[in-house]
């Protein structure tokens, strides 16, 4: 009952004529804040050495909130994710036709306000072993879902024009029943024959 009560008057004091005594939150700057609410895409990345764009989809988990969000970080360009700053340096998925895998290599640095930023991971993360590769913090993490690319896809194998179309219901050649190949053994002893 005490704790409630002193809790109750740490509430009250708190505010003093209906505001709050903590400082106010800074204010974003314009050019941050535009950036912040405008979703990346493929087209914002670097293009690498055969002039194709590359993007990163990861998943950050904020580990004391328990909240997770999806993360796009085109190639090249630094995100942001809590205190961390992620850039995806390379990206690849393999061909749907092979086992599934997406490899990134990404730099993750966490810059608290009034540190110098530290370098919390350098290397690569891989889809389907996230903890082979995995950051380590304390309150947050981040793993790998996919990449996107501006490449198109393999295109289908056309088939020639002048070819004409399979028919509907093939025929089927069925041997008469008195014949065997030559070499085919004998049917079983008791087996009773077939009737037309």
């Amino acid at each position: 009952m005490r704790l409630v009560a002193f809790a109750s008057i740490l509430a009250a004091a708190a505010y003093v004529g209906g505001s709050a005594l903590a400082a106010p939150a800074p204010q974003p700057q314009p050019q941050a804040a535009a950036a912040a609410t405008r979703t990346l895409t493929v087209a914002d990345a670097v293009p690498d050495a055969r002039g194709v764009r590359r993007m990163v989809v990861l998943r950050g988990l904020d580990k004391i909130t328990g909240r997770a969000i999806d993360v796009l970080a085109p190639a090249g360009v630094p995100v942001r994710f809590g205190t961390l700053t992620i850039t995806a340096r390379y990206c690849y998925t393999v061909p749907p036709e092979e086992p599934p895998e997406t490899n990134a290599f990404l730099q993750i640095d966490d810059g608290r306000p009034g540190e110098e930023p530290k370098r919390a991971f350098s290397g690569w993360m891989f889809a389907s072993t996230p903890a082979l590769s995995a950051l380590e913090h304390p309150v947050y993490d981040v793993w790998v879902i996919t990449c996107r690319t501006d490449q198109p896809g393999p295109a289908e194998k056309a088939l020639p024009a002048d070819l004409p179309p399979p028919p509907a219901n093939p025929p089927v050649e069925v041997p008469p029943p008195a014949a065997r190949p030559p070499g085919a053994a004998a049917p079983p002893a008791g087996t009773p024959p077939l009737r037309r």
